[in-house]
């Protein structure tokens, strides 16, 4: 069997479809697998270390202002649907499944009008644009939150949740061994804080202006991920030096950090979310306002609603984060509610639940739908 991936832009559509991928191979190794996504973006590196071929297309967003880059915007789409009806004719997939991100829209468009059968996966509460037109000629569409047939047809939704890293989805390493490794007192409570690759200034200042106005606090383990942008201007302030605080431009062990947290402070990506209700942590949520149609807030009050985690928004942050969380971390009644409650999201299985949808779509089904 043949499949195309197609989508990415950031981590929250590429390691879902990467996983997605593995989960096809572990259930029938013989599938091929091909990505398209879009040249210059995350994917074009990172799904070939995973160990899979991917196709770039010449496809980006469309600004929201005048630009020189939006009078070519036409022109790209066009190539974009012309080598996506290359790779499709060259590779001939059974199926066609789109993760979100730009190279989705003329990935999923090419593969409908060559007939074959398309294929969603929708990470967030709040459906993009793409997603929801290409919806209507998918076969099957897959998300991780309630009440989603306001965007898409009801017949056709399966809540499988959202596919996470494998390292994230199996047990996590020892809390006191992770804190060791870290130099952190193991008696302390411990919070994560991260804002993605790249950090989050909102998150940054959150904690500068916590340690700096509310004092060090002595019986609080910070493990602050401070980004790479904005590594240079935080990594030597005196919060970052506190023997309590340990900082990184960037964590690639995940699995170590999440283990030794006690509350976890970040943005309200899918993906994010979806690894913390794997792996039941308390969260306090701080929604990007920088994002499509507002939907890490549409993220967040999913789970609010369902009293499984804590909104601040970006635009008191800087001011209320900390305070909200030397509040959390002295309520451990509040922690375990919300552990217990953020565990309703968690759908360990996912990937799984996806692949075996898609090796449905084999050959000889495929000509019959």
């Amino acid at each position: 069997m043949k499949v195309i991936i197609s989508g990415g832009g950031t981590g929250g559509h590429i390691f879902p479809a990467i996983a997605i991928a593995d989960a096809l191979k572990v259930i029938r190794p013989d599938t091929k697998i091909h990505f398209s996504g879009a040249i210059g973006k995350m994917e074009m590196d990172l799904v070939p270390k995973a160990g899979y071929d991917i196709t770039g297309l010449p496809i980006s967003g469309f600004q929201r202002k005048i630009t020189l880059q939006n009078l070519s915007f036409p022109f790209r789409v066009l190539k974009s649907l012309w080598k996506a009806w290359r790779l499709l004719k060259s590779f001939k997939p059974d199926v066609a499944i789109g993760v979100g991100g730009y190279a989705s829209g003329p990935t999923l468009q090419v593969a409908s009008w060559l007939g074959i059968p398309i294929m969603v996966q929708e990470q967030n509460s709040y459906a993009g644009v793409t997603n929801r037109v290409l919806g209507r000629k998918a076969k099957k569409i897959f998300v991780a939150y309630d009440h989603m047939d306001k965007f898409f047809p009801a017949d056709k939704i399966l809540f499988t949740g959202n596919p996470v890293r494998s390292k994230i989805g199996s047990s996590l390493p020892d809390k006191k061994e992770s804190l060791l490794k870290l130099g952190l007192n193991p008696e302390n409570k411990t919070v994560f804080i991260f804002g993605g690759s790249l950090g989050a200034k909102t998150l940054n200042e959150a904690v500068l202006h916590g340690l700096t106005t509310g004092g060090k606090q002595e019986n609080l383990n910070i493990i602050w991920q401070i980004g790479k942008y904005y590594w240079e201007k935080y990594s030597q302030s005196e919060a970052a030096k506190h023997k309590n605080v340990r900082v990184f431009p960037f964590i690639e062990d995940m699995a170590q950090m999440y283990a030794a947290a006690d509350l976890v402070v970040c943005r309200a990506g899918a993906l994010t979310i979806s690894e913390l209700a794997i792996l039941g942590k308390p969260s306090l949520l701080v929604p990007s306002p920088n994002v499509a149609e507002d939907h890490q807030t549409a993220n967040a009050m999913a789970l609010v609603n369902r009293n499984a985690a804590v909104l601040v928004k970006d635009k008191v942050a800087v001011e209320n984060v900390m305070k909200e969380v030397v509040s959390l971390v002295k309520d451990e009644s509040r922690l375990q509610e919300l552990t217990k409650n953020i565990k309703y999201f968690a759908k360990t299985d996912a990937a799984i639940k996806i692949a075996e949808e898609i090796l449905t779509y084999d050959s000889s089904k495929s000509q019959k739908s």
